[in-house]
């Protein structure tokens, strides 16, 4: 990996890989290293617990804190155990109140850990340190996959890099289907023979291939919408994982393995969510075209534009009207002219930020394009243009 983009995680003025944040890594790092591989495997099963509770969203959570711990790095080669109090280990985050509220329970671990650290008791305070460094790690490192190593460029006036840049190791097929898996030599495999390939050059050109749902092209490589949808959702989902695991330890975005796949998933999201977007839109010209034809647009239009948020990274509506309510003869026209009018505001939207601006922008030109110049009249119908 070669590009990185701003890390928004990290707090305000951190810079430095190799600074307090790093340095607090270290620390943490040092101690976990320091227990015997017995209390080790504890701590990742509680890290366990913790991260499948706070993913299932449930309202408490139970942990327990090892029966003792080396509680400071060993100066020399002898580790001494400190015993935990026996009524300080086991801890419960969340609670009725917090199920009632629905209150966030990854805050409400993350406020009991802080609590513990504060603890007067040396061994107590750095079980807590180490449930919150494991679990932060088992966070990047255990539950999220592995990636291929990507580099992406920026598009124009963009912040975020989301376009892949191909490293000759994906020569394009010409006897197989977009969707097909192949088998091929690659440049790095010289001399070893064909190796399967199970994701088409289009997908493999990205972090986790698994979850490509459409090529440089917008074609859909994949079975239906529904299934894209869920590509979308599973990065989401990836990316909210490792924001879940900055906002329980922030030093952990100093951590090599969070910035690759941080970097990696970022850029695939932003570029698979705005592919969605454009196929989405093209599927709403085709079906306004098609209701045209067969004089069925003949009591009113509105639509419900599909964008993506670079800033929230969700796929967003943007609902316009293009002829009210009423029996008026659709023409081409009016689509042309809505078009225009909500350029105009997009343009003017502060709200958005330039990157999603721009591409809101360009799915209004696909449609104005779409409709320009046609001047054949059809009735209209009130429902919706998709």
């Amino acid at each position: 990996m070669t590009e990185r983009t701003p890390n928004p995680d990290a707090p305000r003025g951190t810079t430095d890989p190799a600074g307090e944040l790093g340095q607090e890594c270290e620390r943490s790092e040092a101690l976990f290293e320091a227990q015997p591989k017995l209390i080790q495997r504890f701590l990742e099963g509680q890290a366990r617990l913790l991260t499948e509770a706070m993913d299932q969203h449930l309202p408490q959570v139970r942990f327990t804190l090892p029966d003792q711990i080396v509680a400071q790095v060993p100066k020399g080669d002898e580790a001494k155990l400190v015993p935990v109090p026996a009524e300080a280990r086991e801890q419960l985050a969340g609670g009725l109140i917090d199920r009632i509220t629905r209150f966030d329970l990854r805050i409400a671990v993350r406020q009991r850990l802080a609590e513990l650290e504060q603890s007067k008791d040396q061994a107590v305070a750095a079980s807590a340190v180490l449930i919150r460094h494991a679990t932060a790690m088992y966070m990047v490192h255990g539950m999220l996959p592995a990636g291929r190593s990507v580099t992406y460029t920026a598009g124009e006036g963009e912040a975020i890099p989301s376009i892949p840049v191909s490293g000759g190791l994906e020569p394009e097929s010409a006897i197989t289907a977009a969707t097909d898996a192949i088998a091929e030599e690659g440049q790095a495999e010289a001399g070893r023979g064909e190796l399967p390939v199970p994701y088409v050059p289009a997908a493999r050109r990205f972090f986790l291939p698994q979850w490509v749902a459409f090529d440089e092209q917008d074609r859909l490589l994949v079975g239906s919408v529904n299934e894209a949808e869920a590509h979308v959702r599973s990065m989401q989902h990836f990316l909210g994982v490792l924001h879940s695991a900055v906002s329980l330890a922030p030093c952990v975005v100093t951590d090599p393995a969070y910035q690759q796949k941080r970097y990696g998933m970022l850029g695939q999201l932003v570029n698979q969510g705005r592919a969605l977007a454009r196929y989405q839109t093209r599927e709403i010209i085709r079906t306004i075209q098609r209701r045209a034809s067969a004089h069925d647009l003949n009591r009113g239009l509105s639509l419900s534009l599909p964008y993506f948020n670079d800033q929230d990274l969700e796929m967003k509506i943007h609902d316009f009207e293009v002829i009210p309510a009423g029996r008026i003869m659709f023409t081409p026209a009016f689509v042309v002219r809505a078009a225009r009018a909500e350029a105009a505001k997009v343009a003017q939207d502060t709200r958005l930020d330039p990157s999603t601006r721009k591409h809101l922008l360009n799915e209004l030109n696909m449609l104005e394009n779409a409709f320009e110049g046609s001047d054949r009249p059809a009735d209209r119908d009130s429902g919706r243009g998709r």
